[in-house]
């Protein structure tokens, strides 16, 4: 798993740290859908991206999700690292978007961490910075943008995380992450492959 490590942190991470994190890191493979981190929850540990993608969501008080931002290799998530920290409850919900390769670090080690190695440190602050440009961005495209404006963005968006063209994925589904509801999301598909944007298929979508 050391050569993983190295494929995803070597740029940014010293070997000391990158062996260290091998060390009392806690591997996991996870599948697609799966439920990393629930709201509510009390988080011991935060996610290392090996590969793979996970979405983080949002609820509202009717259960509605929201879609805030998607974490990759060599990403971590800015929320988790809050609530670690801070030793809160989780404020959001971590899903796998794709099949999953992470590593767990225990929170005393990330605290441990900030002060022993620099690179640690400046990652923490870049990931901190980096999700909160993707929420400024979120809070931007709801507030500015036209539904399917937000939509389009959100398919073109899938497609850079899975590397596909052709989305395996429902009209609820889009719905969910987008806050909206199915009647719209199918209303808004059917402009777009009239546009030529987009091409319908049965639970599939094509993006040209």
């Amino acid at each position: 798993m050391i050569q993983e490590l190295k494929n995803s942190y070597g740029h940014l991470f010293e070997n000391e740290l990158l062996e260290e994190i091998n060390q009392v890191g806690t591997f996991k493979e996870i599948p697609q859908d799966f439920t990393l981190i629930e709201i509510g929850e009390y988080i011991k540990s935060m996610p290392l991206l090996i590969s793979g993608a996970i979405k983080v969501l949002r609820e509202d008080n009717d259960g509605d999700e929201l879609l805030l931002y998607f974490l990759e290799r060599g990403d971590t998530c800015a929320m988790t690292l809050s609530c670690c920290l801070g030793q809160t409850k989780s404020e959001i919900r971590a899903i796998a978007e794709l099949d999953t390769k992470l590593v767990m670090i225990p929170i005393q080690k990330m605290e441990e961490w900030t002060g022993k190695y620099r690179t640690w440190r400046n990652f923490v602050f870049e990931s901190y910075h980096n999700r909160l440009m993707e929420m400024l961005e979120t809070i931007d495209n709801i507030a500015f943008m036209k539904m399917d404006e937000r939509l389009l963005k959100y398919l073109n968006d899938k497609v850079k995380v899975t590397k596909e063209h052709m989305l395996h994925i429902t009209h609820q589904e889009i719905a969910y992450d987008l806050h909206t509801s199915r009647v719209v999301i199918s209303r808004l598909l059917k402009s777009l492959e009239k546009l030529k944007k987009i091409k319908l298929h049965r639970n599939n979508i094509e993006i040209l």
